[in-house]
């Protein structure tokens, strides 16, 4: 008996598909956004989050998200993603990185030591209505524009930039051949070829000084700032609350236990990685181990980093493993193809970046806390930079923009029908202006949920602490 295959569409069906769509739902339909009359309170839906979290670093995540609305906004994706549920959908879908806001845009190395720019972190992935992520996006460069004191029109030229060229790159990824889609990435010196002779001097030699900062972001720079001599051995220096030695943050038998558990998880996750990484991997040996606080919305996950040491202390590996779970989106998409939330996330990583960290892989815990928990592991930093949004003018925050655009673009690509996509956009600037009308309504209301965490903070009902 004959296996069932999926039969991907040909490109004159895609093309129908897009059209039909756009029938459907025009792109002026977009700019649409009202919160709903039944929307749940915005200091719900973070505290439901955060009823998962431990308890005495949830506070930390508060004060980093009272901070402006644009850090309310990096630490609200769950609560976008309730509201883009209710907004207009093509019907059209893509594997989705979920928080696609402007600085989940950066640059990242490769495994052969290539400096990229490409999306990243992928927590909240999954497969979804391709607008969403473009709609995240475009709301953080109008709450990031506001921010900068940019004027109406010049948030909306950003905004359209953006989203034209999401278009435009969509528009040409539908014409190429479907394995030079999977080939296409933006090297970092091309990135610098392409966009150097576009800015002024200063904002040039501060692109140049960038790049360079960023490859020096290596293990060694690691083991500088995380790292001190205890003896003749190396350990995680003490930052806390943001880094936590095991020695530091349980007493003997629960940190024995708990070291167990993890050094458990590193052996057991390699299963995940390519045999070479294996091999690679299996030459380290893990020496210490601490917890650390990430991100904004992430404050408050299971986050260990974890030293390893290969030939001598001069031969570091910094790895992260952070806790992994169930995405904002799922309430609102089709259930994920992955029981292990860290495989989710890996995998929805490795099917949207050009090239992934060499280490990247996952493993679920069993008694961590009373329970199972999925961890997703990568390397803590190599080659890693992340833009400044609030040194950005008008001008530079449009070249962004447009990068972002056509990399999400790529992204998207590689797992959705770019060719129904492409069709879908078209050639005009109607879904552009769209964006830009929609962004602005959104960038209103995520003021407003700002407002109800300050409030909620001053009246009691939530405690704030800045770290």
């Amino acid at each position: 008996m004959a296996e069932d295959r999926h039969v991907p569409p040909t490109p004159q069906e895609s093309v129908a598909r897009g059209r039909a769509a756009r029938a459907k739902v025009p792109r002026s339909r977009h700019a649409d956004f009202a919160p709903a009359r039944d929307r749940t309170d915005p200091i719900e839906v973070i505290e439901r989050q955060s009823a998962r979290r431990l308890a005495e670093l949830v506070p930390i995540r508060y004060a980093r998200m009272l901070e402006s609305p644009f850090r309310f906004f990096r630490g609200a994706a769950a609560l976008m993603a309730t509201d883009l549920a209710t907004t207009a959908s093509s019907g059209l879908t893509a594997q989705l990185c979920g928080d696609a806001h402007m600085l989940n845009f950066r640059l990242l190395a490769s495994p052969e030591r290539h400096l990229m720019f490409d999306v990243n972190d992928f927590d909240e992935t999954l497969p979804g209505p391709w607008e969403w992520d473009v709609k995240r996006l475009s709301a953080s460069l109008v709450i990031a524009g506001r921010a900068n004191g940019f004027s109406v029109p010049e948030r909306s030229r950003v905004v359209r930039g953006t989203v034209r060229s999401y278009r435009e790159a969509m528009n040409g990824f539908a014409g190429m051949r479907t394995i030079d889609v999977w080939y296409s990435r933006i090297d970092a010196d091309d990135l610098y070829a392409t966009l150097g002779g576009q800015l002024r001097p200063q904002a040039r030699r501060r692109l140049s000084r960038t790049l360079a900062k960023a490859r020096g972001r290596d293990h060694l720079q690691s083991l500088a700032r995380l790292a001190h001599r205890s003896g003749d051995e190396l350990r995680i220096a003490a930052d806390p609350p943001l880094v936590t030695p095991l020695a530091d943050l349980l007493p003997d038998v629960e940190r024995a236990e708990l070291e167990r558990q993890l050094r458990e998880l590193i052996e057991r996750y390699a299963v995940t990685l390519p045999g070479d990484r294996r091999a690679l991997l299996a030459q380290y040996r893990v020496v210490d181990m601490a917890r650390k606080v990430v991100g904004v919305g992430s404050v408050g996950t299971r986050c260990w980093v974890i030293l390893l040491l290969g030939r001598d202390a001069d031969d570091p590996l910094f790895l992260q493993a952070k806790e992994a779970e169930e995405s904002a989106l799922a309430p609102y998409c089709e259930p994920s193809a992955h029981a292990n939330q860290g495989e989710r996330v890996v995998s929805g990583q490795r099917l949207m970046q050009a090239t992934s960290d060499m280490f990247l892989g996952w493993e679920r815990v069993s008694g961590l806390d009373g329970r199972e928990r999925d961890f997703y592991v990568r390397q803590l930093r190599d080659w890693k930079a992340i833009p400044k949004a609030e040194t950005m003018t008008p001008k530079v925050m449009r070249l962004f923009g447009r990068l972002a655009g056509a990399t999400l673009a790529r992204a998207h690509a590689r797992s959705g029908d770019r060719i129904a996509i492409a069709a879908y956009l078209g050639g005009s600037d109607r879904f552009d202006r769209a964006l830009a009308e929609f962004a602005e309504r959104y960038a209103d209301q995520n003021e407003r949920d700002h407002r109800a965490l300050t409030d909620a903070v001053r009246d009691g009902r939530v405690t704030a602490t800045p770290e």
